[in-house]
């Protein structure tokens, strides 16, 4: 396995962290395969030509997670005090004031 796979996920998650926190899923995947891929570079550091690449890969990974993680908070707070509905009339009103 290499590092591209865990950036690819990771900037998928970070992507959609929007979409009310999705990015979750891809993000958790890459950062716990950069965790075991980083655990067998510790154990057989002959086989790997730059353990540091993986390291770097996990904190971004995590970096991401956290992001997402924040975003659903922010979501449950805003249903918890607006309400879905009041969330979508939000939604509705802006759109018109776009023009969309």
């Amino acid at each position: 396995m290499n590092t591209t796979l865990v950036y690819i996920l990771s900037v998928v998650g970070l992507l959609c962290c929007c979409i009310w926190g999705a990015g979750v899923i891809p993000a958790g995947i890459a950062y716990f395969m950069a965790n075991k891929q980083e655990k067998e570079a510790m154990m057989n550091p002959e086989n790997y030509e730059n353990p540091n690449a993986m390291k770097t890969a996990k904190m971004i990974a995590l970096v991401v997670l956290v992001i997402n993680a924040l975003m659903i908070a922010w979501m449950v707070y805003q249903v918890a005090t607006v309400g879905f509905d009041g969330l979508m009339e939000q939604n509705r009103l802006q759109m018109e004031e776009l023009g969309i």
